[in-house]
């Protein structure tokens, strides 16, 4: 019998180290409200510069709350911040696939479409966030957002930001 309990406890141990990579099921309100108060004490716990306590706890806010784009951008974040560069190539990546969902069911949403542009150029993807970007311009033109950002060269100037350099792949 503690066998049995030592093999499940490994296991979940694992699964809540390892990722999370979207599932099919859908997402009930009790879920994402337990994800809001992990990533709130994630928060906390960067503030007071504890990176590992809070790359375990948006983990695990990820395992529950798998759509959260924001989530995932956080978690790679602290993931490079702790030198695990394949561990948040793996949380950009699901940002990433988040955001391209939501965009897929919110498609008049240009905010979701630039949200890809800046994963990918986190992810070192500068060639494909351009053409995305051009993509952008063609769907969402008229947007003022896009136009501010195209105008105004931001995504080569966030690519020469120093703060962007330390959280890029």
């Amino acid at each position: 019998m503690f066998k049995i309990v030592l093999f499940f406890g490994s296991l979940l141990s694992l699964l809540a180290v390892t990722g999370c990579k979207p599932k099919s099921a859908s997402i009930t309100s009790l879920q994402r409200k337990e994800a809001a108060s992990l990533i709130s004490e994630a928060e906390f716990a960067q503030t007071i510069r504890e990176l590992a306590r809070a790359e375990k706890l948006l983990t695990q806010a990820c395992a529950l709350e798998f759509d959260n784009g924001k989530t995932w951008i956080s978690l790679g974040m602290i993931r490079v911040r702790l030198g695990r560069k394949p561990a948040a190539k793996e949380a950009y990546e699901s940002a990433l696939q988040a955001y391209e969902e939501a965009y897929a069911l919110e498609p008049k949403s240009a905010q979701l479409y630039l949200q890809q542009v800046y994963l990918l150029a986190l992810l070192g993807r500068m060639t494909e966030a351009r053409s995305v970007l051009a993509d952008i311009q063609k769907k969402h033109g008229a947007d003022p957002e896009v136009r501010s950002f195209v105008q105004s060269r931001q995504l080569d100037a966030m690519a020469q930001a120093p703060q962007f350099k330390e959280i890029s792949l």
